[in-house]
């Protein structure tokens, strides 16, 4: 009994220390977003509804690169728990061929639809200019977008977290800097006691976007020099680019239906999103703050779903399924507790949180008023991310998929439309939908985790990638 206590507290430091570099790392760029939109927020209302309208199209396109990174990092972390150095070397290899291809192939996309973007979404005419070429130039380096992404995804199933931590840091206090300079005009500042002028491009919200598109070039460049000098076993450093299929098959098939859960979610968020720009540019607005003021209080959600996902993976390439078990309980237990402390926080401050991103007075009462909504769902919001990260670990991306499109479709998307269109209820009513759909797919996620549905097909005593590709 005495060594179970001992194993557990093993394993919640080992918890602890993977997921703290991702807190940071996510805490930092939830910095760079409440920074980039109090910015924005500062110009205008519509600013903030120009700058938010195309934010979930954006969700949409970054999650193929995380839909790679996941069968990437469940190969990879597979073979480092089995001590399979070459088929983690490989399959590094095959993130870098995926790098090359859905970062064209997605940037592509993304310019041709730029323009029309904000008029399909139901952006308002005064904002659809604006709109446009703030998705157009944030998005114009998706290549450097698709590195940080899938690379950071490689180095994390090794274990090193904090390699991608500080290459986003520096992305991030890149962004916040361009941003003072790009978005405001030249203007006299006082600091600390002396007083200069500060020149500034004056351009406001492409200023923001220009300043989004360079950080994501720089963080490309050194993401991709940090994954070629890492000294983990996964440097292609040497290695010819080419397609080993085995590999890039397992990659391929625990990646996809991750793409298709993310592409269902977010084309539910777009629709989310224009069902919401229907109640006005000041709902659109207090929308988009709030949601952005939220993030920060599920960062260490993310960070323990980073570290299950990790674990989880090199657990099954270890071939040792008691410890998945006791893992699984300890970090959803851990995440739990503190999605609930965070909840609360949430709960009492969201005044504060709103006026931190604008000083127009009714999108403050609004935002005010969703975020208490939605305080309640944090606990179920921690404990989703965390199963889902197991589940991704292991390769069981299939059931979170279907789970995914039936809370989001069939609950978020249908009741909403039903609030807006038929009943003409606000953006409360809208928050309440969305709350709702965060606990039921935590619901249905926690039964999946106890029934064991997840461990189907799971062999832990066959655990390398490269023999399971050719099975």
């Amino acid at each position: 009994m005495g060594r179970k206590k001992n194993f557990d507290r093993a394993l919640a430091g080992t918890i602890l220390m993977l997921a703290w570099p991702t807190i940071i790392e996510q805490a930092l760029q939830t910095v760079v977003m409440y920074v980039d939109s109090a910015m924005v927020g500062r110009i205008s209302a519509e600013a903030s509804a120009a700058v938010g309208i195309t934010a979930t199209v954006g969700w949409l396109l970054n999650a193929i690169f995380f839909a790679a990174g996941v069968g990437c990092l469940a190969c990879i972390s597979r073979a480092v728990g089995a001590g399979d150095e070459r088929t983690a070397k490989v399959a590094s290899v095959q993130s870098v061929i995926l790098t090359l291809i859905l970062g064209v192939s997605v940037g592509l996309v993304a310019m041709a639809v730029s323009g029309p973007l904000p008029g399909w979404l139901g952006a308002e005419p005064d904002i659809q200019k604006d709109a446009s070429a703030y998705f157009f130039i944030a998005f114009l380096p998706m290549l450097f977008r698709a590195a940080v992404i899938i690379f950071g995804s490689v180095l994390r199933a090794t274990g090193d977290m904090r390699t991608p931590m500080l290459v986003n840091a520096g992305m991030n206090g890149i962004n916040i800097v361009l941003n003072y300079l790009f978005i405001y005009e030249t203007r006299p500042v006082s600091l600390f006691g002396f007083s200069f002028t500060a020149w500034g491009a004056g351009l406001g919200v492409a200023g923001a976007a220009i300043a989004t598109a360079i950080s994501f070039v720089i963080g490309g460049v050194v993401m991709t020099l940090a994954l070629w000098r890492s000294q983990r076993g996964v440097s292609p450093a040497g290695e010819r680019i080419r397609i080993d299929r085995p590999i890039m098959a397992t990659c391929v098939r625990i990646g996809l239906p991750n793409a298709m859960e993310r592409a269902t979610v977010n084309l539910g968020q777009i629709v989310f999103t224009m069902l919401v720009a229907r109640l006005g540019t000041i709902a659109v607005a207090a929308h988009t703050i709030a949601l952005t003021a939220e993030e920060a209080f599920f960062v260490p959600a993310l960070g323990f779903q980073a570290a299950a996902t990790t674990l989880s993976g090199q657990t099954l390439g270890e071939g040792n399924e008691r410890k998945l078990d006791d893992l699984i309980h300890l970090a959803v237990k851990i995440t739990v507790a503190i999605s609930t402390v965070t909840g609360l926080l949430l709960f009492i401050f969201p005044n504060v949180m709103m006026a931190l991103f604008t000083i127009d007075p009714q999108v403050i009462a609004q935002g005010t008023s969703v975020l208490r909504i939605v305080s309640v769902s944090e606990p179920f919001l921690g404990a989703t991310f965390v199963l889902e990260g197991v589940f991704n670990g292991v390769g069981d991306t299939k059931a979170p998929f279907v789970i995914a499109t039936l809370t989001t479709w069939g609950i978020r998307i249908l009741f909403t439309h039903i609030c807006v269109n038929f009943l003409g209820m606000g953006l409360n009513a809208v928050w309440v939908c969305m709350v709702a759909d965060v606990i039921v797919k935590c619901i249905v996620m926690f039964w999946r985790y106890r029934s064991g549905g997840y461990k189907r097909g799971l062999v832990f005593e066959r655990p390398l990638c490269r023999e399971e590709a050719r099975a």
